[in-house]
């Protein structure tokens, strides 16, 4: 065995002790799914939600008083009837072979659909597997099918937690929604800021939450369901990280 894999193997097996410290604590063990691959930087993927929404109230940050519920149980297509949930992992695994081809780690929040892991729980799994940075992947809805469009969300520099991470987490939100509406043709709403979501005031690292479209919207909700469009979905985000770290 060269010296290079074996370091490389050790590397992967420290991420993996890592996660499994937390197995006692309010991270779940299987919160951290890491899939090593050769010399690359370390991205997590969290795919929104889950099967069912957990409304027992977490902190918004550390410290804070304010109290929000661990998970909702998100949107879902009016016209495909898919459920958020179920569109955010099909894409998140896609994207992850797609970024493993590419040469980059991947941390996985989730792989299937019946867990219950809060919007705190996987910033502190990221933490704890050494992402580098967080891809936090949701579908958008609204009360009127005319609202389409992808955005991308990321703290402001006045957030009372995470103000450091404000300046990397805007840039890399810019980057993975250029790439994401340069490949799709989405129309870009651009980047928004908030201060006020649970998983990016946790975060020990540069996050973006990509809407990826509208369910709401007949156009985008059928598009997001269709295999040829998500898989320029899949390139447009890894343009994005590709852009992102070349900087």
């Amino acid at each position: 065995m060269s010296v290079k894999k074996s370091v490389l193997i050790g590397f992967a097996a420290a991420i993996l002790l890592i996660v499994a410290a937390f197995a006692g604590s309010a991270v779940p063990a299987y919160a951290a799914e890491v899939s090593a691959v050769p010399a690359g930087h370390i991205v997590c993927i969290d795919p929104g939600h889950q099967s069912r929404g957990d409304n027992t109230p977490e902190p918004n940050g550390p410290g804070s008083s304010v109290m929000k519920a661990r998970v909702t149980g998100g949107t879902h297509g009016t016209t495909t009837g898919v459920y958020e949930y179920q569109l955010t992992l099909n894409v998140a695994l896609q994207l992850q072979a797609e970024l493993q081809k590419r040469g980059y780690t991947v941390v996985m929040t989730r792989t299937t659909h019946d867990v219950n892991i809060s919007n705190m729980e996987r910033a502190q799994a990221a933490a704890a597997a050494g992402a580098e940075i967080t891809i936090r992947l949701h579908a958008d809805g609204a009360g009127s099918p005319a609202a389409s469009g992808a955005t991308a969300l990321a703290p402001s520099a006045a957030n009372p937690y995470v103000s450091a991470l404000a300046a990397p987490s805007q840039l890399l939100s810019q980057d993975i929604l250029a790439g994401y509406c340069n490949a799709t043709g989405m129309k870009n709403r651009g980047v928004q800021l908030s201060d006020t979501m649970t998983g990016i005031n946790w975060c020990k690292m540069p996050v973006t939450i990509l809407e990826m479209g509208f369910m709401t919207n007949p156009s985008d909700d059928v598009n997001m369901e269709n295999p040829a469009y998500q898989a320029s979905m899949v390139t447009g985000i890894a343009n994005g990280v590709d852009l992102y770290f070349g900087k």
